[in-house]
């Protein structure tokens, strides 16, 4: 499965969609992962609570590389998916009073496709499928030269918002 073409939105053209693009410094307003655990680089485009776009470009100095695999490094699948669902919890923390919120990992089927090597850019898609009571259910595809690489269906809960409807 080929992508044709991947977004990469100046924020002006994402703001006149409804959107808005977000730099290292941007996101950390949104959310709580820091270095060497925040694997998104650029968010290109985000509409909140719908669908956002982005990337992270692996570097051959990154942390994990060493030990996964010597000599022939590869991106663990694990850390794919992680950027997948950071991008996941991007959609719902640019939402209003959401900021930063604490999300929980419900559920997830995750496919990787390609192996994606020192010096990618794992350009990612993730889209909010539904957002209620919250619970969120998103799918987010991640892209290597335009080929999938990794796909993921996920379920955040922000705990803090199911309390409420819990009965008590």
């Amino acid at each position: 499965m080929e992508k044709d073409s991947i977004i990469q939105q100046s924020g002006t053209d994402c703001e006149t969609r409804g959107g808005f693009s977000l730099d290292a410094q941007q996101l950390s307003e949104y959310v709580r992962f820091q270095n060497p655990f925040l694997m998104i680089d650029r968010v290109t485009e985000v509409v909140p609570g719908k669908r956002v776009r982005g990337y992270k470009c692996f570097s051959a100095n990154e942390w994990f590389f060493p030990g996964h695999f010597p000599g022939e490094p590869v991106v663990p699948g694990s850390l794919q998916f992680e950027a997948i669902t950071q991008m996941l919890n991007v959609a719902l923390n640019t939402l209003p009073d959401l900021a930063k919120v604490t999300t929980r990992l419900s559920s997830f089927d995750v496919k990787c496709r390609k192996q994606v090597l020192p010096g990618d850019r794992f350009d990612m898609e993730v889209d909010v499928l539904s957002w209620r009571r919250g619970v969120c259910r998103g799918r987010g595809v991640g892209y290597v030269n335009g080929e999938v690489a990794c796909e993921a269906d996920i379920a955040l809960t922000i705990p803090a918002i199911i309390e409420q409807y819990i009965p008590g």
